[in-house]
């Protein structure tokens, strides 16, 4: 008895990747850390609750949105453009970080994390928010709700929201466009 496959071919932080065979039914997750020791998407609940797991799935119309990689099949992402937390940092030509990307660095610079296993999680999610809010700023009066509403579904077992919404906000408020004046 073998096990079924099928060929996935994706754009993964900018890089094509496959075609490669794949079993059937593998999660997203089991894909990218046992296919591309990409690992750095956390294995947290395994039923798509806490969003430790999730990744970027990128739109063609310049949107995105976070996708549970620890419930969702990797053949579901055929053809489509994912990145992971391993491709928010800017990386030189050997492959070693040169620099953070903005939410990172605010993550940093504010303590945001304890353990650090919902990091990733936090910082697709904060990058999507960011991304939304480049393309429609946000009312100075609404940030609060705003980062509330998009950060609401991770879990941080180590209790740091406080720390990962004041990061969220610092950035949001200090980045140029992205807020605007109440009318």
């Amino acid at each position: 008895m073998s096990i079924a496959t099928q060929p996935l071919s994706l754009n993964i932080n900018g890089k094509d990747v496959g075609p490669i065979d794949v079993p059937e039914g593998l999660m997203m997750i089991d894909f990218l850390h046992e296919y591309l020791h990409l690992t750095g998407s956390r294995l947290g609940c395994g039923q798509g609750i806490c969003h430790a797991c999730v990744v970027i799935l990128d739109r063609t119309d310049g949107s995105s949105e976070e996708v549970r990689a620890c419930i969702t099949g990797a053949h579901y992402f055929q053809g489509k453009k994912v990145r992971t937390v391993e491709g928010h940092a800017r990386r030189n030509d050997k492959g070693e970080v040169v620099e953070l990307s903005p939410i990172q660095q605010k993550f940093l610079e504010h303590f945001s994390f304890q353990c650090g296993y919902c990091t990733p999680g936090f910082v697709n999610g904060a990058t999507i928010l960011v991304e939304r809010l480049k393309r429609q700023p946000v009312l100075r009066g609404k940030v609060d709700e705003t980062i509330t509403a998009a950060l609401n579904d991770h879990i941080c077992r180590c209790t740091g929201y406080v720390r990962y919404f004041e990061a969220v906000k610092d950035l949001v408020v200090n980045t140029p466009g992205l807020v605007k004046d109440d009318k």
